[in-house]
This record gives structure tokens, C-alpha cells and sequence, in this order.
């Protein structure tokens, strides 16, 4: 149930293992909603300084050394030919909640981190060198590209994103192909009965049908929680649902393409910077759009109409001028194919991540739960 990234991976992974797969999605395609609407990081956990315990970016690691190998096996691609963006510098913000020994410090200990998960696995992440340790900028390097008084120090890393459009794309038609999946969309699951086997209630085209199988994986995203609740299964701590949008143009000709930078720590934001001239922005002040704790969030838009797209880019790019220099000379009116979309993010927490020790920061509580008839 789920038609989005983590529905088409679990059917893939099933479909691999001989297993026949039904998909249910409501949408008129697959992974047409938050799976295409993000940046497409491929977190390796040099963003999530405010876990000191460092589960988070454990977490992370090994999501992201299992991600090439997992695509490339089902697309049928060698990983490092995937789309993915240029490395993303690690920049300190002056508005940091950790400040640059502290980044510095955590960006070593996750390299540490990195190098032990990833020996014997060398081409695991998109076929890139993990070994080299983080380097600080000089200040010649920081003053070339950010405003020395807003960044106070930027690091290399290996860390890129992965074009999740294109990805969307090559997904999509790997799992229409697959003849041991069957694809079932505009079906909107209403509930699930938890009984010998277990089944599924649609509706498609004002019909309400019962589709009977041997397990059901609940992969919804803004619906998982309402789903689980009518089962019995209600969730023993807060939750938050978050509605972010970004921002995304190819360039002019004349421009200078901006790096990869993501602005820790913090409710901050980042530049995407893709080989093929496509930039993506996010800045969390002017993308941070609303905030529910319903169990089921509003239907908040993907694309959304003007005043607010207009609205969201234009706020977006002069804050972010406002230190990234590539930025400052660009006119809205100049660029290409300028598209915001946004899509909801679940979190466990209560409060927004301006507070240090929300558990926003703390990422790792996450992944598979077994019952009767949901995982």
C-alpha cells in the first residue's frame, strides 16, 4: 500500500524473491508526490550534529551504501552512471546551533565512521572515494563562493543527491515491467481488516472493493499513521508532519553555477547542484510552509498555484543570495523551467527542529515493524 519510494522499493525487493506483489497507490502514477519532490540526498550523517550519540548517522551510513548497489542491481545501470549532483560542501552557518570545532569535530568522527562501514564495499556509494577526511575550505576558497560573515567555514565532503525525478522515471518503468507486480492506481486504501488474511479496502472510480492477500506492508507516507490507528496500532509518542517545499531551475548561459552546499546546523537549507545544470534550493525559514500533528496531515498541494509558488521563489533565492554569491546576480525572470514542489515530512517529535533537542535531529528510530498484517 503506497505507490511511493519506499512502496516500489519493498515491491522490487519482493518481486526479486519470486513473490507475486499488488500495488496499491491513489495517484494516477507512482511516485508521483514527496518521492520526487526533495533533493534527493543520499544522507551519509554529516548532517545530523545534534545526535551526539551518532545513531542517526550510523543509520544513515548504512542507507546510504545500500542504496547504489540495491538501484543499479534493479535498474540495471552501474551506480556511478546514476544522475547524482556535485559532492555537497558542509558550510557553517553563523546562525549555527553547532558551532565550527563542534561540525568539525562531528564531521571527523562520522568520516571514521564512514571508512569502517564502507571497507570492502569501495564502489557502495555511486562508485566515489569515502577515504578522504573532510577538508576545511581556505578562507580564499569560502570568500570565492559564500559571504565570509554568514559562513564561517565550509568542509568537503563525498555526499551528493541523486536526481529523484530521473529516478522517478527509471523506477517507474522498471516496476511496470516487472510481471510479478501488478499495478493498481487511483486506488485509495480506506482500511485494512486484520483477520486470517488479512484484506485490503479501495475505493477506485467511486467503488469501494475487498482485495484479499497473505500480507499486507503499509508503505503509505502522510497515511500511514491513520491506517495503522484504524488496526489498533496508535503510535505511544508525538509525531509531526511537516509540509517543505523547494525550489528548482537550470541556469542561464552567463551564470556561475553555485556548489553543492549544505548550511549546518540547523533550521537552515542547502543548494543541490546537478552535473546537468539543474540547481535546487531549499531554505528552511521561506520552505517551511505548515506543521500538523494530525494524525492524518491536510492535502497539502505538491505543486502549488501562484500567488504561493511565486511567492516561495522569490523568498527563497534572495534569502539565499544573501551569502551564496553565484545567486546574487540572478533575475527569476532569467531562469529555466523554475518549479516548486514540496511534499510532506514524517518525523517522530513534538517540537520543530529551531529547538536542539527535538527529536527531529535524532533520525534513527525508523524502519520496519512487524504485526499481523502490516509492516
Amino acid at each position: 500500500m503506497g505507490g511511493g519510494l519506499q512502496g516500489c522499493c519493498t515491491a522490487l525487493a519482493l518481486a526479486e524473491r519470486g513473490i507475486d506483489v499488488t500495488l496499491f497507490d491513489q495517484n494516477d502514477k507512482l511516485l508521483s508526490r514527496t518521492a520526487v519532490a526533495n533533493e534527493g540526498k543520499v544522507h551519509l550523517g554529516y548532517m545530523y550534529a545534534n545526535d551526539p550519540s551518532y545513531s542517526t548517522a550510523r543509520m544513515m551510513i548504512n542507507g546510504a551504501l545500500s542504496f547504489a548497489p540495491f538501484f543499479s542491481r534493479h535498474l540495471g545501470i552501474p551506480g556511478e552512471s546514476l544522475n547524482v549532483s556535485q559532492p555537497a560542501a558542509y558550510a557553517v552557518h553563523a546562525d549555527t546551533q553547532r558551532n565550527v570545532d563542534q561540525v568539525s569535530e562531528y564531521l571527523a568522527t562520522v568520516h571514521g565512521l564512514i571508512v569502517e562501514a564502507a571497507d570492502g564495499r569501495p564502489d557502495a556509494y555511486f562508485g566515489r572515494d569515502l577515504t578522504n577526511r573532510p577538508r576545511e575550505w581556505s578562507l580564499a576558497e569560502r570568500e570565492a563562493e559564500f559571504d565570509r560573515e554568514i559562513v564561517t567555514a565550509a568542509f568537503d565532503s563525498p555526499e551528493v543527491a541523486i536526481n529523484p525525478v530521473a529516478l522517478a522515471d527509471a523506477l517507474r518503468e522498471r516496476i511496470h515491467a516487472d510481471l510479478h507486480i501488478e499495478v493498481r492506481l487511483a486506488h485509495t486504501v480506506v482500511s485494512v481488516e486484520d483477520v486470517e488474511r488479512p484484506v485490503v479496502i479501495a475505493t477506485s472510480e467511486g467503488a469501494t472493493a475487498r482485495h484479499r492477500f497473505d500480507h499486507v506492508v503499509n508503505a503509505l507516507w502522510d497515511g500511514r499513521l491513520a491506517l495503522d490507528g484504524k488496526l489498533g496500532l496508535r503510535p505511544d509518542r508525538p509525531w509531526l508532519h511537516r509540509l517543505k517545499y523547494g525550489v528548482s531551475f537550470y541556469l542561464p548561459d552567463h551564470a556561475r553555477r553555485p556548489p553543492s552546499a549544505t548550511f549546518v546546523s540547523g533550521p537552515l537549507g542547502e543548494v543541490v547542484s546537478y552535473h546537468d545544470g539543474l540547481i535546487y534550493l531549499t531554505w528552511y525559514p521561506t520552505c517551511l510552509l505548515a506543521i500538523s500533528r494530525d494524525v492524518k496531515p491536510p492535502d497539502w498541494a505538491t505543486y502549488p498555484d501562484d500567488p504561493l509558488r511565486s511567492k516561495i521563489s522569490k523568498e527563497t533565492l534572495q534569502a539565499m543570495a544573501n551569502f551564496v554569491l553565484s545567486l546574487q546576480h540572478l533575475d527569476l525572470e532569467d531562469l529555466v523551467d523554475v518549479t516548486v514542489k514540496g511534499g510532506v515530512i514524517v518525523a517522530w517529535g513534538e517540537t520543530d527542529i529551531y529547538d536542539p533537542r527535538s527529536e527531529l535531529h535524532r533520525r534513527y528510530e525508523i524502519g520496519v515493524k512487524i504485526g499481523r498484517a502490516h509492516v
